[in-house]
C-alpha cells in the first residue's frame, strides 16, 4: 500500500516478469556483467536492474536495446500461444534445423574474437551469430577472415539478409 496515495502498488504484469527473467538468464548464461550489458545497450545499470525485475515503467525501447545487446529476438505472440518463461518444453527438432544452435564459436576466428566473453565451445544459432557480427562489424578484420568463416558469413547473408555486412 502506498502511504502517500492510499492505493495498492500495481503488480508487474506476468509477461514483463517473465521477460525480465529471460533477459537475466540470458545475461548470466553469456556471463556478461550487468554493468557491461547496460553499457552495450546504452542504458544505466539501474535501468537494466529495473528491466530484469520486469518493471512496466521502463521504456519499451530500453527493453529492446537490452534484448539486442544480448542477441535476443523479441517477438509478439498471440495470447494463448506458448508464453514466455512458463517452462513449456520445445518440440524436439532435427539437428539440421538452423534455428538450433550449431555454430561453434571456436571454429570461426573472427567470431571468436568478436564474442570474446563467450566460451569458445559454445554453440550459436544463425540469428545469434548474425547479431554478434552485426553489432561488432566495426571490429571485424576482413583480412583475417578464413575461407570457412567467409562461407559461413555468405550463407548468413544469403539466408538471413545481413546486407550491411561486407565479406
Amino acid at each position: 500500500m502506498n502511504k502517500a496515495t492510499g492505493h495498492e502498488k500495481p503488480q508487474n504484469p506476468l509477461s514483463l516478469l517473465s521477460l525480465g527473467a529471460q533477459i537475466t538468464a540470458r545475461r548470466k548464461v553469456l556471463k556478461v556483467r550487468a554493468q557491461s550489458c547496460a553499457g552495450a545497450a546504452g542504458i544505466s545499470r539501474v535501468t537494466l536492474h529495473r528491466i530484469e525485475k520486469g518493471e512496466p515503467s521502463v521504456n519499451v525501447g530500453a527493453y529492446l536495446q537490452v534484448c539486442e545487446a544480448l542477441g535476443l529476438h523479441l517477438a509478439l505472440l498471440p495470447l494463448g500461444s506458448q508464453e514466455l518463461g512458463q517452462g513449456k518444453k520445445l518440440k524436439k527438432e532435427s539437428a539440421s534445423n538452423i534455428d538450433m544452435p550449431h555454430i561453434r564459436i571456436r571454429d570461426y576466428p573472427q567470431l571468436k574474437a568478436l564474442a570474446w566473453q563467450l566460451k569458445a565451445d559454445m554453440l550459436l544459432t544463425d540469428d545469434e551469430a548474425i547479431g554478434i557480427y552485426e553489432r561488432n562489424k566495426r571490429f571485424l578484420d576482413l583480412n583475417q577472415i578464413d575461407d570457412q568463416e567467409r562461407v559461413l558469413m555468405k550463407r548468413l547473408i544469403a539466408t538471413k539478409g545481413m546486407e550491411r555486412l561486407l565479406v
